[in-house]
């Protein structure tokens, strides 16, 4: 049912290898990819993506590549999802701007309103856990 995307797997996978090198200097995209098997282009989007958002902070230069934004404390699940996935919510009908157009039933749905409740409690719970716990 809940399922997060790719993108917000790697992402987490990507925050959690960096946090876990932290006595590193750095980590590259490539690096995080072949700890992992996973696709190296995808892997370099994501960093992109938690670059833009202060998750991470890119490093130029020969001995660049990623390291975290913040303390591990300080970034949240939420965090790290929301800079991939800005539109994570569970259903079409409870972003920002919806209307009939996103679904049929939008004027007559009985369950939106407790899957904002839902969503709520699912946004909530993300905030509330960092990637210090998840390390």
């Amino acid at each position: 049912m809940l399922k997060l995307s790719k993108k917000s797997e790697y992402a987490l996978m990507a925050v959690k290898y960096i946090a876990l090198q932290q006595d590193k200097s750095c980590v590259t995209a490539r690096e995080i990819a072949r700890n992992y098997n996973l696709p190296y282009e995808l892997v370099s989007k994501v960093l992109q993506q938690l670059t833009r958002y202060n998750v991470v902070l890119s490093i130029q230069g020969a001995k660049g590549g990623y390291k975290l934004g913040k303390g591990t404390s300080d970034i949240s699940l939420i965090d790290i999802i929301s800079a991939v996935e800005p539109r994570h919510q569970i259903t079409n009908c409870m972003m920002e701007g919806s209307s009939v157009k996103d679904c049929n039933h939008y004027d007559c749905c009985m369950i939106r309103d407790p899957l904002i409740k839902i969503q709520n409690k699912i946004d909530n719970l993300l905030k509330n856990i960092t990637v210090t716990e998840i390390i």
